[in-house]
């Protein structure tokens, strides 16, 4: 697959997910909180592979769409808990939806043994060339 069917691949994702006004990387971020109980920034921006400032942006775009909350934990007050909202765990279906749907479209030639190759061998040459950066346009 050569760079310009990569982009469709992702361009395609980032048109659906903008019709329900949100980003790759909002979508990475909420899909992160959803996925971890006592989820906090520091280990999102570790995960993600960004700086801690980069994803404090973005949780403070998801905050202000009332999507997450921010709680301050009892065990270190310098520590917020992030958690989802009842909007987004609404939300969140649709959005896999999306992404399984967007799967489908680009991918639904390959049976599953050959979408576990490719996985696979999209690993490998991540780790090989040491990409690590999650797509968050």
């Amino acid at each position: 697959m050569d760079e310009a069917r990569i982009d469709e691949v992702s361009s395609a994702f980032a048109r659906a997910l903008a019709e329900q006004q949100v980003s790759v990387a909002e979508w990475v971020a909420l899909n992160h909180i959803a996925h971890r109980a006592n989820a906090t920034s520091s280990v999102m921006a570790a995960s993600m592979n960004m700086t801690r400032g980069a994803v404090s942006k973005i949780l403070d775009k998801l905050e202000s769409k009332g999507l997450v909350k921010r709680v301050t934990s009892t065990n270190d007050s310098r520590v917020q808990i992030l958690s989802l909202t009842r909007e987004a765990r609404r939300l969140l279906p649709k959005l896999r939806a999306i992404a399984d749907g967007n799967d489908d479209h680009f991918f639904s030639v390959l049976d599953d043994a050959e979408r576990d190759t490719l996985r696979a061998l999209l690993q490998k040459l991540a780790h090989l060339h040491k990409i690590r950066d999650i797509p968050v346009e």
